[in-house]
């Protein structure tokens, strides 16, 4: 997976505590933000889950490469949930500065901006780089890079096995990572190799993001 800068915390004892954090918080204000229990539920799934595959994976008498393997897959399935939950639950309501702070996450800047929110519409066109690696190349459909509305786009996709139902829509890609780059490289887990990655990408620009580009796929090499 690319490792991109935002507001997800690279280090995973630190997710973990943002997670906890935003169970309490969210338990707390589920009535006023509208989060259902089941996304609760699940939060609390994903994070125990992620907390004991890196305590096995830290541990001399249980670290294998299995468990190295197995603590990067719960943290990316953790940290897919929390983008999503984000998205659906935490950009939406009318959250105060002190809730956001209480999650872990930055205020909203009050401050207009000039450029204003993104409209266009990407695709993206993939290219083999290496073995378990995709190259994406981001294609604008409308609008332009130039525009200054346009300050990067956000990545979304989803890795779907041989049998597996593929997205019906980009609602149903949980991964993502934003970048600012023309082109960049999404790196698979090995056992991701004969499986097929959907991708859609939303320009976005301050959390602000444009409407949804064509959903495409690629075979992972």
């Amino acid at each position: 997976m690319a490792v991109h800068k935002d507001w997800l915390p690279t280090n995973r004892e630190t997710i973990l505590a943002m997670a906890r954090d935003w169970q309490s918080a969210a338990a707390s204000q589920k009535a006023a933000w509208g989060v259902p229990d089941v996304i609760l539920a699940n939060l609390h799934v994903f994070t125990n889950d992620a907390e004991t595959a890196l305590a096995a994976a830290q541990n001399e008498s249980t670290r294998t490469p299995v468990a190295t393997a197995r603590c990067k897959e719960a943290f990316d399935a953790l940290t897919a949930f929390m983008r999503d939950m984000k998205r659906r639950y935490f950009l939406t309501p009318p959250l105060l500065d002190s809730d956001y702070v209480s999650l872990g996450l930055k205020p909203h800047d009050s401050t207009p901006t000039v450029s204003g929110a993104p409209t266009a519409q990407a695709a993206v066109e993939t290219y083999l780089t290496g073995r378990h690696e995709l190259g994406v190349k981001i294609v604008y459909v409308t609008g332009s890079a130039a525009d200054p509305a346009n300050k990067g786009c956000r990545i979304w996709y989803r890795v779907v096995a041989p049998g597996e139902t593929p997205p019906a829509n980009p609602d149903e890609l949980h991964k993502s990572f934003y970048t600012r780059r023309k082109k960049d490289v999404i790196e698979f887990a090995y056992g991701d190799s004969g499986k097929t990655a959907w991708f859609a990408v939303q320009i976005e620009n301050g959390g602000r993001q444009g409407p949804w580009g064509p959903i495409v796929s690629a075979l992972i090499p």
